[in-house]
């Protein structure tokens, strides 16, 4: 598994800067078409590392139709979700984070799109490796109740890969994104 995240890790790295913004715009339109958007809704994102396809597009849009937007903070083991604004730490790992008094749970998002390393055609994600976003969202597992929130990976299309064994504590997704595909 190590060797294949290195892999579809070093696959992101080698997007030229001018593909990547080019596909982040591609992202937003495919978001519009799988997702409705509504005022009032609470939707988190990610500030982009190691390569990540940019959602700042995605961001732009929500931000100028008044939806508030939280990015992932980290919670020992676990992730909680801040209010996106102008002030930034970094945490234990040099990701940037939100400073933010406005923090909540992720049962308490409407949709959270997050990056992957790699997936497969049926949403089946490859993280980092640090299960953080699992164990977040663990309880989606266990009450199969929660609707919210919506769980969208966002990726390039060359990380797909042709299956990934889902793993007892791998919390699926409803969808992936791509530049030019919905899954």
């Amino acid at each position: 598994m190590k060797a294949l995240r290195q892999l579809l890790r070093q696959k992101r790295l080698d997007i030229s800067p001018s593909d990547r913004v080019k596909f982040a715009k591609q992202l937003l339109l495919q978001a519009q078409n799988i997702v409705n958007f509504e005022n009032g809704q609470k939707v988190a994102l990610y500030l982009p590392n190691n390569g990540e396809i940019n959602p700042k597009y995605i961001e732009k849009f929500l931000k100028n139709e008044g939806i508030s937007t939280y990015l992932p903070i980290l919670d020992d083991k676990s992730l909680k979700f801040a209010k996106n604004g102008k002030n930034f730490r970094k945490n234990r790992f040099g990701i940037k984070e939100p400073i933010s008094t406005d923090i909540i749970n992720a049962n308490q998002l409407d949709i959270l799109f997050m990056p992957l390393v790699g997936f497969d055609q049926n949403k089946n994600r490859l993280g980092m490796g640090g299960g953080f976003y699992d164990r977040t969202l663990s309880f989606k597992k266990q009450q199969p109740s929660f609707k919210n929130p919506k769980l969208i990976g966002l990726a390039f299309d060359c990380q797909q890969i042709e299956q990934l064994e889902a793993q007892d504590w791998d919390v699926p997704l409803d969808g992936i994104i791509t530049p030019s595909k919905i899954y």
